[in-house]
């Protein structure tokens, strides 16, 4: 038996995600083997890859111990630096196709749902409208756009990666590809 997983307001199921998945191994950090490890991307001189356990993520130990930081480009609002620390060393992270982001709006972390295709964007038209316009910013053609938002797939590329803010509720997404 797993004692619970460590509740992560900026990514509220990193089981779902695939950012963090049972195994047996001993966390390098802590020492221990809680049946969970991270699996997301860690950003540290260490090689930590599947290394750390998500306890170790979010009460900062892994940060701190290896200097490490688990979310990539932050977009958005300016935000309190605690706030962007807090995400930053104490949220897992995502994989994605390129660099992963992290969104943030209304002065707060946005939270990260998960990766989406064309089918499970459709339930979020605030977030395909957030991503067109993202889209039409490389001066694309509005086909072209309609064509690669039609293309998204969840577990395959093109990829968005869909949040929701912590305040407003609005959704956001962006999207990558090798």
């Amino acid at each position: 038996m797993t004692e619970p997983l460590p509740h992560f307001p900026y990514h509220p199921d990193p089981v779902a995600t695939g950012s963090v998945a049972a195994a047996d191994r001993t966390c390098v950090c802590c020492g221990r083997a809680r049946g969970y490890l991270y699996r997301g991307p860690v950003h540290a001189e260490a090689d930590l890859a599947g290394r750390i356990c998500p306890w170790c993520v979010a009460d900062g130990s892994a940060a701190r111990r290896y200097d490490a930081h688990f979310i990539g480009d932050p977009i958005g609002d300016d935000v309190p630096l605690e706030v962007l620390l807090r995400v930053d060393r104490h949220t897992p992270g995502y994989s994605a196709w390129q660099d992963p982001r992290w969104y943030f709006h209304c002065g707060d972390g946005a939270a990260f749902l998960g990766a989406v295709g064309a089918a499970e964007l459709a339930a979020y038209p605030d977030a395909s409208a957030f991503l067109r316009g993202e889209i039409a910013n490389w001066g694309w053609a509005v086909e072209d756009i309609a064509r690669y938002l039609a293309a998204l797939d969840r577990d395959g590329q093109p990829t968005a990666y869909l949040f929701r803010c912590r305040v407003c509720g609005v959704h956001l997404a962006h999207s990558d590809f090798t």
